[in-house]
């Protein structure tokens, strides 16, 4: 949480647009101000300038950094974040003509994920990407190291660890790396037992604010933390959710994605967010009621493809169309409610269970009366349709995933 005594810092916002990012710059500034808002900071006003490339002294141009410096010193601001990666040499040169705390749209993007880390192991993840990304930032002498007592930018690691060496620095990298393997294992073993387990698995994907938490919460009839805000949720959390009578399945919620996720939370994450590469369908829920939705749905899409999540069928869900204006679908197959409604929920419930009916064989068999008592467990792992009484055994029809044929020779 952030802390309401704590002043809010003043910030301005500034993008570079050039022929390469063109097509998503207006998206990716609108979301950087919903970025900053979600660190804490007040979105003063933002700067935005046109170039064939970025320069490689400033990223921007000399006549912009002037406004810039104009606008810092009347609108009293305390921080300047760019859209754009910055190079160590570009943020120091930028933080020396301005004067302000200056960081890029990944650290912020590092800091929020400091603020909603709740498990030890998010808290990990997260620190060993703060770290190696500001590695080669630990220049040892001006702002970039004064500035880390507080305020955005500065969550996670803290003050003592940024003004050590970079081999203390290199040191705890590995710490946490060993301890995120003894994790990883975990994990592993937890995943083999699911696999194991005979439940058929489904796994939300996408966006961030997208609306997964929502639909986990409304599946499963429980509480999870959601929030209209940018990732509300980190950490995989799987529930099991029955989805016709005793049929149940697991439904897994991750982390959501972004544009330009830097690669140090890719990395970091990886075992988290490869939960989504262990399921036997994805849902993919895209927030209809955004108007860049199709940005949002190329970039899960890039990313899936870099995660290697691919051949797992997919059901696409748009959300939050209770209060979409003008909207259009641009995937297809796929399903458009709003989860808030009893009405979308169900909706949904039924467009997991087409899907599954597609995935699913036939099959048939005679389960003798004196083993009566393995019908429950057989009703949790496939969807039971029929159940005909014959002279010494029951005849039971219905529907079950292929790779999972061979438990009814249990039966």
């Amino acid at each position: 949480m952030i802390d309401l005594e704590e002043k809010q810092e003043r910030v301005l916002l500034a993008g570079v647009e050039t022929f390469e990012n063109s097509e998503n710059f207006e998206s990716s500034m609108l979301e950087l101000a919903e970025l900053t808002k979600t660190a804490g900071g007040i979105v003063v006003d933002a700067f935005t300038q046109k170039r064939d490339k970025y320069d490689t002294k400033f990223l921007i141009g000399t006549g912009k950094l002037e406004q810039l410096r104009w606008a810092i010193e009347v609108g009293e601001i305390d921080t300047v974040i760019f859209n754009d990666r910055l190079t160590p040499r570009q943020n120091i040169n930028l933080e020396e003509v301005l004067g302000v705390k200056v960081i890029d749209r990944m650290q912020l993007i590092l800091d929020i994920f400091a603020l909603r880390a709740r498990s030890h192991e998010g808290m990990l993840q997260v620190e060993q990407a703060q770290l190696s990304y500001l590695l080669p930032r630990l220049v040892g002498q001006g702002i970039m190291l004064s500035r880390q007592g507080g305020g955005i930018g500065s969550k996670g690691p803290g003050e003592s660890k940024l003004e050590t060496d970079r081999r203390y620095i290199r040191t705890r990298i590995e710490n946490i790396e060993k301890q995120l393997k003894k994790v990883e294992k975990t994990r592993e073993t937890i995943r083999k037992r699911r696999k194991e387990s005979s439940i058929f698995k489904v796994g939300l994907i996408g966006y961030t604010n997208a609306g997964k938490s929502s639909i986990m919460n409304a599946l499963t009839e429980k509480t999870q933390y959601e929030k209209d805000e940018l990732f509300a949720t980190l950490d995989a959390t799987t529930k099991l959710v029955k989805i016709k009578e005793d049929f149940t399945v697991s439904l897994t919620d991750t982390v959501g994605f972004i544009q330009d996720l830097p690669t140090e939370l890719i990395k970091a994450f990886k075992s988290t967010l490869e939960e989504s590469t262990h399921v036997d369908l994805l849902i993919h829920v895209i927030d209809a009621s955004n108007p860049h939705h199709e940005i949002h749905e190329t970039t899960v899409q890039k990313l899936m493809e870099e995660m290697d999540i691919q051949g797992i069928p997919v059901l696409n869900v748009y959300n939050k169309m209770d209060i979409a204006k003008d909207f259009v679908p641009t995937l297809a197959p796929a399903v458009q409610l709003s989860i808030k409604s009893a009405e979308g929920v169900q909706w949904l419930r039924t467009a997991i269970l087409e899907k599954i009916h597609e995935l699913f064989v036939d099959f048939e068999l005679d389960l003798p009366y004196t083993m009566a008592y393995k019908l429950p467990e057989l009703k949790k792992i496939a969807m039971v349709n029929d159940v005909i009484e014959g002279e010494t055994a029951y005849k039971v029809k219905g529907l079950i995933a292929p790779n999972m044929t061979w438990k009814l020779d249990n039966y």
